[in-house]
């Protein structure tokens, strides 16, 4: 009967669709990195706690880091997973590739630097609007981590192109990689003698992500033969299909990634350590969802834009609907082990040095009320990709801005009624929802045409 049962399983997986093979074979190379950046990003958040405690040192590099990766991250969330696909479709065009991607250096490059410089300047004005109670003392320090990260808004541009053109050529690397800031952060706060100075959390972060981009540059050449070198000009064919794709995203991607900045905004009202207290519990959560969302995303998106490039719209949906619902158990899963591990991981990684037994309480009180969104988060991240290679903007833009609306109003009513608790509750309302969103609309709404490989961002 066993050997029976064990044959029947063994038939069953050889008959696994060569899709699910590929993607499962991606996801689990990527769930090493990530696991292997995490424990490296881990360590580099104990060392902090231990150095720091939940102090005004750590809210100023948290709101400083937001306000300064904020923009670049919002273009850079869209624009990543949209050049996937279109890198893709021009794979066997080495000509307008090149092109394409130079001149996308080269307009970020300019937008990177011209951003980072309006935010240095506008700072005296933007200190009373987004540091709401936060000291005097706490606010300066933000002042200068702001001056000093400028580098970190630029180069998140070029490792987004870098890490889509490995990921277009189903390369990982790029997701091992992302621990290299954190690495740089480690050593220098590792080697510094002055608890409160900004200097090695400055220095750590930004020569971090500078060896980060260098490499990735070097890697995505290797992997595409594309020298892409930055240039001033927007001739590409590609780029009227990019701007009407990434117009249409970014109605609902700024208003989706005002999630975190309106947090931060809540908490800065609660007093100093409350923003400190929220980015510990993220960090935590940041590695569940990376070890799931991040994993499954990467792994999903080259596979299913070549299905619906080939014309197979039916097995792309039906590729996406399975893997979305497999991640939703998983997320459960995980999301219950975690909350019952909550207590004994947050002391074994923090609780040491400045940080207390009491922070230890309050971040696991938060993180346990972050659970809440996994499953959803690991689910909607595999519909995400189905939607962005079936070219559906309009939907992912809209289902983005009713998350944001019920996330606002959840801070608004839950944050008073249970405090700092509520912040992460709201997250669990908007994530369910977003989910709801995308689940209806991939199963229902009528699927629009693949787009075509000359205007592979053209979301009519």
């Amino acid at each position: 009967m066993l050997t029976a049962t064990i044959e029947s399983l063994r038939r069953r997986l050889l008959g696994v669709h060569q899709d699910h093979k590929r993607i499962a074979r991606s996801a689990l190379i990527l769930l090493g990195f990530v696991l292997a950046g995490k424990i490296v990003s881990a360590s580099k958040e104990m060392m902090i706690a231990y150095r720091y405690g939940i102090s005004g040192t750590v809210d100023a590099y948290q709101l400083a880091l937001t306000l300064v990766t904020w923009i670049p991250t919002t273009l850079t969330s869209e624009l990543g997973v949209l050049l996937v696909p279109a890198l893709i479709n021009l794979r066997k065009d080495k000509l307008r590739q090149n092109q394409f991607l130079g001149e996308l250096e080269g307009l970020t490059l300019v937008f990177g630097i011209a951003s980072a410089l309006l935010l240095c300047l506008f700072w005296p004005h933007l200190a009373g609007l987004v540091s709401g109670k936060l000291s005097a003392s706490t606010q300066e320090m933000c002042r200068q981590m702001i001056v000093g990260m400028t580098p970190v808004g630029v180069l998140t541009f070029t490792i987004c192109i870098s890490a889509a053109r490995l990921q277009a050529c189903e390369k990982h690397i790029n997701t091992l990689l992302e621990c290299v800031p954190a690495i740089a952060l480690l050593v220098f706060v590792l080697g510094m003698r002055n608890n409160t100075s900004v200097l090695p959390l400055i220095l750590g972060t930004t020569i971090g992500f500078i060896i980060q981009a260098a490499f990735l540059r070097i890697l995505a050449r290797k992997a595409d033969s594309v020298r892409a070198l930055p240039r001033l000009s927007l001739r590409s064919s590609q780029w009227p299909g990019t701007f009407r794709a990434m117009g249409v995203l970014m109605m609902g991607a700024v208003i989706g990634n005002l999630a975190g900045p309106v947090d931060q905004y809540f908490l800065a009202h609660l007093g100093d350590g409350a923003i400190a207290t929220l980015g510990y519990a993220n960090r935590l959560l940041a590695l569940l969802l990376s070890m799931g969302a991040l994993a499954i995303s990467r792994a999903t998106l080259p596979i299913l834009s070549e299905i619906l490039f080939s014309g197979d719209h039916a097995r792309a949906r039906s590729t996406a609907l399975k893997w979305s619902l497999l991640m939703l158990v998983v997320g459960a899963i995980g999301a219950c082990i975690a909350y019952l591990m909550a207590p004994y991981a947050i002391a074994l990684l923090f609780q040491r040095g400045a940080f207390t037994g009491q922070d230890t309480i309050a971040v696991a009180s938060l993180f346990r009320a972050g659970l809440v969104q996994i499953p959803f988060a690991f689910a909607v991240w595999v519909l995400v990709q189905l939607f962005v290679s079936e070219a559906r903007f309009k939907e992912i833009s809209v289902i983005a801005i009713v998350g944001f609306v019920i996330k606002l109003a959840g801070n608004i009513v839950l944050i008073r009624l249970f405090g700092i608790v509520g912040v992460f509750f709201s997250t669990g309302f908007a994530a369910a929802g977003v989910f709801l969103g995308y689940l209806l609309c991939a199963r229902f709404a009528p699927q629009r045409s693949v787009v075509e490989p000359g205007d592979p961002a053209d979301p009519e």
